[in-house]
């Protein structure tokens, strides 16, 4: 029988990066187009420090990067695999009735 290894431990960052309802929504807001700090704050009832940190969580754990133009810094995801994972999450959940519809682009609408 087999122990944890490396790729469990990486699998868990980042099972653990997207265990927080604004990470999961600024991955989303990702899903195909970057974005700049400023853009993922709409809508949220969160600051710009937070979002970074945020964001921060996400990058260490290989979801998305960053790329610095000027004074804005740019974000894009690199782990697009994500995206079908919470919509596979979110059909299941739907059948089930939890599901509440969902206006972010890349996921399922009830």
């Amino acid at each position: 029988m087999m122990g944890i290894n490396a790729i469990h431990k990486a699998k868990a960052r980042v099972f653990k990066a997207l265990a927080h309802p604004t990470r999961l929504l600024l991955v989303e807001r990702l899903f195909g187009e970057e974005l700049c700090v400023s853009e993922m704050m709409k809508g949220l009832q969160s600051d710009g420090s937070t979002v970074s940190k945020h964001l921060s969580v996400l990058k260490n754990a290989g979801i998305v990067e960053d790329e610095r133009r000027g004074t804005m810094v740019y974000y894009r995801l690199i782990m697009p695999c994500v995206v079908e994972m919470f919509r596979c999450v979110e059909a299941e959940l739907c059948e089930k009735g939890v599901c509440e519809k969902s206006t972010e682009k890349g996921v399922r609408a009830k």
